[in-house]
């Protein structure tokens, strides 16, 4: 899910390696970007291909995805349901096909993903899972290794284009920050993303995400020291460059920076949320 950055953050991926195949959904807008990217892994012709994020109940993209059958695994980076919506109808298509999640609800025929670190292999590649939270509490990546070639897979923590939303409350920006400090370590690894073009560099991107919320933290220090009094007022000040129609999931985001910052909404008489700091 996209956040108002409308530049890429990163150089963009030349090509992608050749055992990487993009399926775009139809899913187009101004949170899922050009649409949601389902990513198809082949190590080598007739091997089992394992998918990443589904993407939307739309079945015209789902007869896209098994058209590349057989596949071994399904694997999802979050829960949001431009991801995961697909996922059960996906199973079924693929005659069963596990299909693997951090959150057990997100979870069919499987175990839900388990050791960060650990490694799930059988398919040709390996992929590594990375517990990455803070864009939601569930969210990881995958570091996928094939021959002498890696990707990350980012899901929404790292977008090809623009900033990912804190989905406050279940998105938390110290966790998020963390978990960017930990894709800043794959200096030249691309990044595949969930929305939007894939990147050549996924540390590099890391650190330009690391760098904005960082001035945005300052932005809404500012805010709150010039005299803001609710999550909205913050959002008005800061976001005042995003399209009004953005600003509901620009809230989120500052609700979860004041979080981080020590700054606590609470609801005024009028009913908005006014900001105090403990």
């Amino acid at each position: 899910m996209g956040g108002h950055v409308t530049e890429a953050a990163g150089a963009l991926a030349d090509e992608l390696p050749g055992w990487v195949t993009l399926l775009r959904a139809p899913n187009p807008g101004p949170m899922t970007l050009d649409g949601t990217n389902t990513w198809v892994l082949r190590a080598a012709p007739g091997e089992p291909a394992v998918v990443v994020d589904p993407g939307p109940a739309d079945e015209d993209h789902l007869a896209r995805i098994a058209a590349h059958g057989p596949v071994g695994l399904v694997l999802i980076t979050h829960g949001h349901p431009d991801h995961t919506e697909a996922s059960a109808r996906l199973h079924e298509l693929l005659g069963g096909a596990h299909v693997r999640a951090a959150d057990p609800a997100h979870t069919i025929g499987g175990e839900p993903l388990g050791t960060p670190g650990g490694h799930l292999g059988g398919f040709g590649v390996e992929i590594h899972l990375l517990p990455t939270p803070g864009h939601t509490a569930d969210s990881v990546c995958f570091l996928v290794e094939h021959e002498d070639q890696r990707v990350v897979l980012t899901g929404d923590t790292i977008l090809g284009r623009g900033t990912t939303v804190v989905a406050h409350p279940d998105g938390h920006l110290g966790d998020y920050l963390a978990s960017l400090e930990l894709l800043s370590t794959y200096r030249g690894v691309p990044a595949l993303p969930g929305h939007g073009p894939a990147l050549a560099d996924c540390g590099a991107a890391a650190e330009f995400y690391l760098a904005h919320r960082r001035a945005r933290l300052d932005q809404v220090r500012a805010a709150v020291d010039a005299g803001a009094t609710t999550a909205s007022e913050v959002v008005e000040r800061v976001y005042a460059d995003v399209d009004r129609s953005l600003w509901w999931a620009a809230e989120w985001s500052v609700r979860a920076q004041l979080e981080y910052l020590g700054v606590e909404p609470r609801e005024s008489g009028a009913g908005g949320a006014e900001l105090k700091q403990p």
